[in-house]
């Protein structure tokens, strides 16, 4: 029960965050990815197969805001929190610049994949934001980083971890 009241609070965060991102500005939703956030997460507390299934209700979220297809980022973000859960059970993505680099790495990975499939659906060209997609896996890893270790260190003070 414990897990599920995790899972939903961080999707219900995820869902705030991005709504109040895009409200504020669309900028801030094409350089910080909170729902790959929520599924790497998830994705290394809970292993590959939860990764994956999280990414698929996440994605689907996300689609849920925009005009495309209903499912690009849905297999996206799957494949990406199935990625980072394998990942992540072999090597310790725990300390700050490995969390770094592996947040780096699956963003990267997730957008990658959302590109591709959205490029093979579309015939016309995807927006870009003037280039500054191109920095959300640069931006999501630095503050996932920041939000991992703070989330450590508070279930360390309180002994939940």
């Amino acid at each position: 029960m414990k897990e599920a009241v995790e899972v939903g609070l961080g999707i219900i965060i995820a869902f705030l965050l991005y709504t109040i991102l895009g409200k504020i500005s669309a900028a801030f939703l094409q350089t910080f990815n909170v729902f790959t956030l929520v599924v790497v997460y998830f994705a290394i507390a809970r292993g590959e197969i939860f990764g994956a299934s999280i990414g698929t209700f996440c994605g689907l979220i996300q689609d849920s805001f925009s005009l495309g297809v209903f499912g690009v980022a849905g297999i996206s973000n799957t494949i990406t929190g199935f990625l980072s859960g394998y990942i992540a059970g072999k090597i310790n993505v725990t300390p700050f610049a490995r969390n770094f680099v592996f947040i780096f790495f699956m963003t990267s990975v997730e957008l990658v994949l959302w590109l591709f499939l959205y490029s093979f659906i579309f015939s016309e060209g995807f927006n870009t934001g003037k280039g500054l997609i191109f920095f959300q896996p640069l931006i999501t890893a630095f503050l996932g980083s920041l939000i991992f270790l703070l989330l450590r260190r508070i279930k360390t003070k309180y002994g939940k971890e």
